[in-house]
């Protein structure tokens, strides 16, 4: 078997250019014949969309502080398995990660992997000065390799060879030079980039002129040849973490409480509206043994046969509002099955879509609250502890969760709230079988709550 090699395309900051390269990269080398494993580093959903274009397998997360930094190596052997060359594109600045102690920065993760930096910067304004800027990037960490960069936006012929003079003085190959000119324009909104499942052909048409302008632009080969191996070791298993869950919980091995029963359906909300998903977390739901079924609440009128458990990711529910409140139908199956007490988990657009209503739009009224698009941006890590004992998790449970919207919900709590947190008041709600929060957790970061929710199910 072919041990994957892996880099990490990183930047001196966000708007430099590092999604369009790092996708571009990925789609140009697949098409090509290249087997490429994409990641992203951090909690986004969006990007991983098209780097799942682009490569022609499911983009996955690498999130130290979500994930727990353990499991890195592990998830990054389990995405790239049967790939080549692992991609990993970073988050925010090289050395940005949490604000309170940095964790989860791009710098983290390749270090843990010990995968080479490919430093993409905007060069607009720049010079000489470029050497000033790449020689502090790569000696302010000795365990990150800074290994070449990829210049963008450059003005000219006439800058390109001032800017190559000046990485050489760096020590530091330029691997190319994307021109200025070549722009490309991807829609976004007011959390990011339209998602690759809403923008449909035109995202694939987007990800088609990304792949030009990096094989016009940028030196694959020396590229790839920066690449090393993955370390060897063990590889995230699913099923493993399952039983090792169960056997904690129980005080046992692991055994399934249902075993011998049919397997339950946990319908998993998808499509345009929530897909803000792990590809983990459908893995994980059919090892603790369910029957994973996607529902798409803009388009199918009633939930799968033998509906026992609900899943709603985040997403973009406020942009369908109109098309989600049109399909009453599949609202009041929804409501129907809360009400039984049948296990439903909800996080942010999840949430929005259970609350009473969305901008004066009805929703499923599962709870009693409602929501409202607002101009203040909510964003951050949060080290949580569950307040209320729920389906999936636990009372006392402690996770790390990440929050990122601009809703509110009034109230913000329900009488048995979800979460709790150092300097926030309690948030979401738990009610019968329901577990509704904005936070988002990463599933194979508590793989516990996973195996909870089937069993609930079941």
């Amino acid at each position: 078997m072919v041990t994957p090699r892996a880099l990490v395309v990183a930047a001196p900051s966000s708007g430099s250019g590092k999604t369009t390269i790092s996708t571009g990269l990925m789609a140009a080398l697949h098409r090509r014949g290249t087997r490429i494993a994409p990641f992203k580093v951090g909690p986004d959903y969006i990007d991983p969309g098209y780097h799942t274009l682009a490569a022609g397998r499911p983009g996955r997360n690498l999130d130290v502080v979500l994930q727990g930094r353990d499991r890195l190596g592990p998830l990054a052997r389990h995405g790239a398995a049967g790939a080549e060359l692992a991609v990993v594109e970073g988050v925010m600045g090289l050395f940005d990660g949490r604000i309170a102690d940095g964790a989860g920065s791009t710098a983290e993760v390749a270090a843990a992997l010990g995968a080479p930096v490919v430093l993409v910067v905007d060069v607009r304004g720049q010079s000489r000065s470029l050497a000033a800027l790449l020689h502090g990037f790569s000696s302010f960490d000795p365990s990150v390799q800074v290994a070449g960069v990829i210049l963008n936006r450059v003005g000219s012929e006439r800058h390109a060879e001032v800017l190559r003079a000046a990485a050489e003085e760096a020590g530091l190959p330029v691997l190319g030079a994307v021109p200025r000119r070549a722009e490309l324009a991807v829609p976004s909104r007011h959390l990011g980039l339209v998602t690759a499942a809403e923008h449909g052909a035109a995202a694939t048409a987007a990800v088609d002129a990304m792949a030009g302008l990096v094989a016009a632009h940028v030196d694959l080969d020396a590229v790839v040849a920066l690449a090393r191996p993955l370390p060897s070791g063990p590889v995230w298993d699913p099923a493993a973490e399952i039983a090792a869950a169960r056997a904690v919980a129980g005080g046992g091995g692991g055994a399934v409480p249902h075993a011998g029963r049919r397997r339950p359906v946990v319908a998993l909300a998808g499509g345009p509206a929530f897909g803000f998903g792990y590809a983990e977390h459908a893995e994980l739901l059919a090892a603790a043994g369910a029957e994973v079924v996607t529902v798409d609440p803009l388009r199918d009128p009633a939930l799968p046969d033998r509906t026992a458990g609900l899943v709603l990711p985040g997403g973009f529910p406020e942009e369908h509002v109109g098309a989600l409140g049109e399909n009453a139908p599949l609202r009041a199956e929804v409501a129907r099955l809360a009400a039984s007490g049948a296990p439903v988990h909800a996080e942010c657009g999840g949430l929005l879509y259970l609350c009473r209503e969305l901008d004066g739009t009805p929703m499923c009224g599962v709870l009693d609250t409602t929501a409202a698009m607002t101009p203040r941006l909510t964003l951050g890590y949060r080290d949580a502890v569950a307040v209320s004992g729920s389906a999936p998790f636990a009372a006392g449970t402690r996770v790390g969760a990440h929050e990122f919207h601009r809703c509110a919900v009034t109230p913000r709590a329900g009488a048995t709230p979800a979460w709790a947190w150092r300097g926030g008041e309690p948030e979401g709600f738990v009610a019968g079988g329901v577990h509704a929060s904005f936070l988002h957790t990463h599933p194979a970061g508590v793989p516990e709550a996973v195996a909870r929710f089937v069993d609930a199910a079941a």
